[in-house]
């Protein structure tokens, strides 16, 4: 699996508090060795969002993603808060 990461993830990784900066990198590790861990609660997303998916960093903090070739290529969008991603 090749990660990229577009600069809207960047910009808002930034922004994160430290200690979910270092959440966020252990939910990408996980995620790298296998996406589809019940515990990231991976799922498709809809609506204007169709086509992408999620997966959950904590309970409320979400990395919105894009697959392509069955995770062959994963382009990491977003990550934040629920109303942040998805608002």
């Amino acid at each position: 699996m090749k990660l990229r990461f577009q600069k809207s993830f960047e910009k808002s990784y930034k922004k994160l508090l430290h200690s979910l900066k270092e959440k966020t990198r252990v939910a990408i590790k996980l995620f790298a060795k296998n996406p589809l861990n019940p515990k990231l609660k991976n799922h498709a997303l809809g609506g204007k969002m169709k086509g992408k998916r999620a997966f959950s960093v904590t309970g409320n903090v979400r990395i919105v993603f894009q697959e392509f070739d069955d995770y062959t290529l994963v382009l990491m969008l977003k990550v934040g808060t629920h109303n942040q991603v998805y608002g």
